[in-house]
């Protein structure tokens, strides 16, 4: 029987295309995989760091990220990263809930040889490849200062704090009552939110029902700073008085200054691209610091529409 050659063409086409597809998924199949563990998404904060790894990653196609969500939970994050081990990830990026828990299965990949990158919340000891992370202390010492000047050196202020077993809710109290040595102003109420608004809001209205008097609320992120304006709002007293967070995300915090809900945010970068750019460069076999500091602005109205003003190394700004 003879086969018009019509057909024939067709076959040959078809079968060059399945192998050219064939040949196209392998080549495009990812040279690496990297297990990101995020201690939760509850915060804007941390869906803009993922958002940021996303990003970054769909620009190198050798590499492919898988995603876990502890849901503020430490004990799940510890299996996270057990998880990743035993599955033979090529790289770890881990944002910790709190450093003590997170330590040992950190440790115990980075002595497997799984690089570790540790991203925003340390962990303790130094068995990890690279963190990266703004200066917490740096950060709050600048925003103490910057609140002793707007207050006159004196004043009532709420300090709203992050989880205080992070060791970003420890920096920036510890850094911020650097800031505010040696001034009159008095700390006349605190209280750990948790990084939760509505955390903050609930103990923004206590200290609203004890206190006739504040002039102004220091708060370790802005969803928190929000949150207790909210409250403070929600009684006519927003009005007199001045809200501080930090994070200054795009959509978040540099809105709040422009809308004039927070006097002031500090920013707080989350280093999703600059993780995934040192990954890169780990699994290629190139060194890279133990250490990355990412520098920091702060936003105000005055300074917003020209992208705020940075912090020198005196946590001051330029």
């Amino acid at each position: 029987m003879k086969i018009p050659c019509r057909l024939i063409v067709f076959f040959l086409l078809s079968f060059l295309l399945l192998t050219s597809c064939s040949t196209k998924q392998k080549t495009d199949a990812p040279k690496f995989t990297i297990g990101m563990s995020q201690c939760n998404l509850g915060e804007p904060w941390r869906v803009q760091m993922n958002l940021d790894i996303k990003n970054e990653a769909e620009k190198h196609p050798e590499i492919r990220v898988t995603y876990k969500d502890a849901q503020n939970d430490s004990l799940k994050q510890r299996s996270q990263i057990e998880e990743y081990v035993n599955a033979g990830v090529d790289l770890i990026i881990v944002s910790p809930k709190e450093a003590a828990p997170l330590t040992p299965p950190v440790a115990a990949a980075f002595e497997k040889g799984i690089p570790v990158i540790v991203l925003d919340r340390r962990v303790l000891g130094d068995k990890y490849t690279c963190f990266i992370g703004a200066d917490n202390k740096k950060i709050g010492r600048a925003a103490g200062q910057w609140i002793v000047g707007q207050l006159g050196g004196s004043g009532q202020v709420v300090e709203l704090k992050g989880l205080m077993t992070s060791t970003p809710g420890q920096d920036r109290h510890t850094g911020f009552r650097e800031g505010t040595e040696g001034s009159d102003l008095d700390i006349m109420f605190e209280a750990d939110m948790k990084w939760l608004e509505p955390e903050a809001r609930k103990e923004m209205e206590s200290a609203l029902a004890r206190f006739k008097n504040i002039d102004l609320v220091y708060a370790h992120n802005d969803p928190g700073a929000h949150g207790a304006y909210l409250a403070a709002k929600a009684t006519g007293r927003e009005k007199e008085i001045m809200f501080v967070g930090i994070d200054a995300l795009p959509h978040e915090g540099q809105v709040y200054v422009k809308q004039g809900v927070l006097h002031a945010s500090f920013e707080y970068p989350t280093g999703g691209r600059e993780a995934i750019q040192t990954a890169l460069k780990i699994l290629n076999g190139e060194n890279v610091p133990k250490e990355i500091t990412l520098r920091s602005r702060v936003f105000t109205k005055d300074n917003i529409d020209q992208g705020g003003k940075w912090l020198d190394e005196e946590g001051e700004e330029k």
